[in-house]
């Protein structure tokens, strides 16, 4: 996603066992870790030391992990595994034969405990080859600035203008609820015998298409 400064290297390994010790997977999250990651590498650390930016709201630092996956995809659950363990901002380089995925979730502090982050959403690219240029990291004031950009660019929906990044993901997670309700109709639909119940499932179906292209611009 972007070619990280050469003094943010931070190159450190991270042990599965320090994510299992902190975020306490299931064992199906487990078996999921085995089978699909190899080396977790703690590569670049975002802060006022590496990047002369500020802290604000509570984000002192930003991370990038990277890791070297075993198969082509990584389950989403591995990933909120990883993002619950660690009490900053993670960003994700994923990579497998020659191929890179990035990801990123909107997390911010509880409001109720400052030592625990809830994660608002997570997002994943689609993967592209490891030598692809890389535009340099985002203009900011601050910490908080960056990482909002930085989220922003794995967000697969474009903002409105003047819209703030917290309705930005409200009105993203709206529009993945709102497909899968589609989804689910559909498949309703098409095993619906009695006319009448069908005429009323289309009805549904052109309210959700209206709130979805609303949601979508």
């Amino acid at each position: 996603m972007f070619a990280y400064p050469k003094q943010a290297e931070f190159n450190g390994a991270v042990p599965k066992t320090k994510i299992y010790a902190h975020a306490r997977p299931s064992k199906r999250v487990k078996e999921l870790f085995v089978a699909q990651v190899g080396e977790i590498l703690w590569k670049y650390k975002l802060s006022r030391e590496t990047i002369k930016l500020p802290p604000r709201n509570g984000i002192n630092e930003i991370q990038v992990f990277e890791i070297a996956l075993r198969t082509p995809q990584l389950d989403p659950a591995v990933l909120q595994a990883i993002d619950k363990a660690v009490p900053f901002p993670l960003v994700f380089q994923l990579t497998y034969d020659g191929q890179v995925r990035f990801a990123a979730s909107w997390k911010r502090p509880s409001e109720a405990d400052a030592s625990k982050w809830v994660i608002e959403a997570s997002f994943q690219t689609e993967p592209q080859p490891l030598d692809t240029e890389r535009p340099p990291l985002p203009v900011a004031l601050d910490l908080a600035g960056l990482y909002e950009q930085i989220v922003r660019r794995h967000i697969p929906l474009s903002p409105r203008p003047g819209e703030g990044i917290a309705d930005h993901v409200d009105r993203y997670n709206a529009l993945v609820a709102k497909r899968k309700a589609q989804q689910q109709l559909e498949a309703r639909l098409a095993q619906e015998k009695q006319f009448n119940r069908k005429v009323e499932l289309n009805a549904q179906l052109r309210e959700l298409a209206t709130e979805l292209a609303s949601l979508q611009h």
